[in-house]
């Protein structure tokens, strides 16, 4: 059987020095996502320097370094990826976990948070999310930032402008010759996504669609500035856990 976290753990391992020499403007600090939203700038977290706040899918942890030198109250980290973790540049409390079962106790953290970090990855979105709150306070929030539902209609080419995959189709793997998994991605529809918040002890507060910057040139896989001028790249979601 397929098995979506092993594979994108030799992934993302074997990605890891790639990824960090061709976004290095983006990891430069935190960002929601490659329209450069910027956590200065958005404050969708809050006030967090009294609270104790947990990065989903963290990579070399860029986010969790920018809170900390912000003045968060406790922020701690995790990846899947080992080769990931160990690009991190800053001295954080940094732990190689998977989503699907998180090691942290229940209602650990005031705030959970993830920039395109693990969920967009893992094929069942529900156990992820569950694990999440459980983790969070009773009110507790969780803002995570994921590919626009809409934009999964598109090929990755930055410049195609006609839709061919369908909005429906939720999945896409890739195989090696020997019939191995070697790359999972999964899509939700705004509908699933509402569903699975609701069904796992969530009230969803707000849907951000970040326009494309007029003065950002820089093109990143699908997203470019000729697509973000149409439409959107990116949904973050704000969410509150039930109190």
């Amino acid at each position: 059987m397929a098995n979506p976290s092993h594979a994108n753990r030799q992934f993302w391992d074997s990605d890891a020095t790639r990824y960090h020499s061709e976004h290095a403007n983006y990891l430069s600090g935190f960002y929601w996502c490659p329209e450069m939203f910027a956590e200065s700038e958005a404050r969708l977290l809050g006030d967090v320097s009294d609270k104790s706040v947990l990065e989903i899918g963290c990579g070399s942890a860029p986010c969790a370094s920018w809170l900390a030198d912000d003045g968060a109250g406790f922020i701690t980290a995790f990846d899947i990826s080992r080769g990931m973790l160990d690009q991190a540049r800053r001295n954080l409390p940094l732990a190689q976990a998977d989503v699907l079962a998180l090691p942290y106790r229940a209602e650990a953290f005031d705030v959970a948070f993830s920039a395109f970090g693990a969920l967009p990855f893992v094929k069942d979105v529900s156990i992820a999310l569950r694990e999440i709150a459980r983790v969070l306070r009773p009110q507790g929030r969780f803002i995570f930032s994921v590919n626009h539902p809409m934009r999964w209609v598109f090929p990755d080419d930055p410049q195609a402008f006609v839709a061919q995959i369908s909005y429906f189709a939720r999945e896409y793997e890739e195989y090696d010759d020997g019939g191995q998994l070697t790359y999972a991605e999964y899509h939700r529809t705004f509908g699933d996504w509402v569903r699975a918040l609701t069904a796992s002890g969530f009230i969803l507060t707000d849907i951000i669609e970040p326009e494309w910057p007029e003065d950002l040139t820089e093109s990143w896989g699908q997203w470019s500035p000729e697509r973000g001028r149409l439409f959107p790249g990116t949904a973050i979601f704000v969410a509150q856990k039930n109190g």
